[in-house]
């Protein structure tokens, strides 16, 4: 895709501007469109929509990019809620994630506003240092939905979103008592695998109080299995994690439940070792069936794969962000959550560092405080410092062809150690 015209002048430096050198071209580019990205930032965080129904944000967000005369391609691959705009041609191509889904009940506790903010200011910083170098590249922003529940990024992947991809980029915030002191930010980090699945227990209706006999009680099972998992966790790795909820357990006292449902997540730090946690979770339900007499169904969703960061963009975001007097640690602990964004990074090379927002004491990604604290207008302004690091790393992705072979021999070393640890043990 390409813009449709080139009278912008944030997207077509002045040679003062180019004179500056490509950092300052990136800054002013991002800055001269304060107003609209600070009103898209406040559009999603004040109009929270869940997986697979952002309609406003994908309204907003593409009006935008069509006002600023690029070509955008709304409801792309086959998503209704996702678009991809880019700029360039030949070349390699640097692609930004932008995020905008948000939380049953609490909004944007997990600041997927600030994330598609960042992007978004990434993506028109990179358009700029193109136009102004003339060189050959292409640089795509991606609106991903769906990655709090529905894996977003992987229909994608299946569409081919990614398929030509050297780099992904993007950046998640997070409380600032997450980070070392002193630090604004973090580049490194990993992020475990989940698999997420429901099992349906199918008894035997009967009045409670009538005829208990002639009933195969569901809720019993729901019970047992539920119990079962709990004793199971005692036995787990520590890194490994098991987190489930009870959805059905019968509708009135009187009546012997004949269904009951559980919905459960497995972590670990790997697909397949969440996956044989899921396997000791599933003999709990199954055991729990054949003790009360119950079938069970089982449904599994999309799984999300461990994050594994790319080496050499990790060091050029320190690089990007200590260039820009801010600096951002080189690494951080495993994060215990989990992202489709893991799965981006097995298909190509990527890059999800995290920036610190203030919070209230106590505040922490997925609760009411930090929904407050994704709405602030500081939050906002560290958004768009992570966008112009973001650029910075964009850019050398697409002119420098050093970086760019690191950048692929990590990700081609990364590839053989997973295929190699699938032998160990």
């Amino acid at each position: 895709m390409t813009e449709l015209t080139s009278d912008t002048s944030v997207l077509s430096p002045t040679p003062s501007q180019k004179a500056g050198g490509t950092l300052d071209i990136i800054r002013q580019a991002i800055d001269a469109h304060d107003n609209q990205l600070q009103l898209i930032n406040e559009q999603i965080h004040k109009n929270p929509e869940l997986a697979y129904q952002e309609f406003q944000a994908h309204d907003n967000i593409t009006t935008l990019l069509e006002d600023l005369r690029f070509v955008v391609k709304r409801h792309a691959y086959g998503l209704e809620t996702s678009f991809v705009a880019e700029y360039g041609s030949g070349g390699r191509v640097v692609a930004f994630n932008a995020e905008y889904d948000a939380l049953p009940g609490i909004g944007h506790a997990c600041g997927h506003n600030l994330i598609a903010t960042s992007s978004i200011g990434a993506f028109l910083g990179v358009v700029a240092a193109l136009k102004a170098s003339m060189l050959a590249g292409r640089v795509r922003l991606i609106g991903t939905p769906a990655e709090e529940d529905g894996g977003g990024k992987i229909k994608l992947i299946n569409a081919g979103a990614y398929e030509d991809v050297d780099a992904c980029l993007m950046v998640h915030p997070a409380a600032h008592k997450r980070f070392p002191e002193g630090v604004t930010g973090v580049s490194y980090v990993k992020s475990n695998a989940i698999v997420k699945f429901s099992a349906r227990f199918t008894g035997q209706p009967a009045h409670a109080a009538g005829a208990p006999w002639q009933g195969v009680n569901a809720l019993d099972a729901v019970c047992l299995s539920y119990n079962g998992v709990s004793m199971l966790r005692q036995q787990i790795q520590p890194h490994e994690r098991i987190h489930g909820v009870i959805v059905e357990g019968g509708v009135k006292a009187n009546v012997i439940p004949a269904s009951g449902t559980v919905d459960y997540f497995c972590r670990s730090t790997s697909l397949e070792e969440a996956e044989a946690l899921k396997a000791r979770v599933i003999k709990c339900f199954d055991g729990a069936a054949i003790a009360t007499g119950c079938s069970v169904e089982y449904e599994t969703r999309e799984a999300y794969a461990d994050l594994r960061p790319n080496k050499t963009l990790c060091e050029k975001y320190v690089d990007a962000m200590e260039t820009l007097g801010f600096p951002v640690a080189s690494s951080g602990a495993t994060q215990p959550g989990s992202t489709d964004m893991g799965n981006v990074t097995y298909v190509c090379p990527g890059f999800h560092g995290g920036f610190a927002v203030p919070a209230d004491p106590g505040a922490f990604n997925h609760t009411p405080s930090f929904t407050k604290a994704a709405g602030t207008s500081k939050a906002y302004e560290l958004a768009i410092r992570t966008a112009k690091g973001m650029a910075l790393v964009g850019w050398d992705v697409l002119y420098d062809d050093s970086v760019a072979d690191r950048i692929r021999n990590d990700f081609e070393e990364d590839k053989k150690s997973r295929k190699a640890s699938r032998h160990i043990g």
